[in-house]
């Protein structure tokens, strides 16, 4: 099943956020992510030292089934890139919280971190998520 770190925010774009010093932060795919959307293939991620507005596209993430974008939860400049991660992309299906960590950023917008998810409330939005699932699947097979 899923977990859900306690210690990081959350977008509603399934990255988690953690707090590594007062304007750094670690940002991540949510276990979440990787069970809703099979496994991930391959991942396109930014360069250090390039700089994204929130809401910006800064990356992409193949799945099995399909291409997602990877959207920017707050404004930064990169500081790190995660190049495990591709190297290796299973990290990201078997330890997305540690060691299958995506960039860290240093925060253009501290406050922009008030407007992301507790964990709570990104629990109760993955719970209504996965009772949408099972629904549409069936109507997909009964089809």
């Amino acid at each position: 099943m899923f977990k859900l770190p306690e210690d990081r925010l959350y977008s509603e774009n399934h990255l988690w956020i953690k707090k590594k010093k007062k304007k750094l932060v670690r940002i991540g795919l949510t276990d979440y992510f990787s069970l809703k959307n099979l496994e991930i293939i391959e991942i396109d991620l930014p360069e250090e030292e390039e700089e994204f507005e929130k809401d910006e596209i800064f990356g992409s993430i193949e799945t099995v089934e399909e291409v997602f974008d990877l959207i920017m939860p707050v404004s930064g400049k990169i500081t790190r890139v995660n190049e495990k991660v591709l190297e290796d992309i299973d990290i990201l299906n078997e330890d997305p919280y540690d060691e299958g960590w995506l960039l860290e950023i240093e925060l253009l917008n501290p406050s922009e971190l008030e407007e992301l998810l507790p964990p709570e409330d990104y629990e109760m939005k993955f719970l209504e998520e996965i009772e949408e699932i099972p629904e549409e699947k069936i109507v997909e097979e009964e089809e």
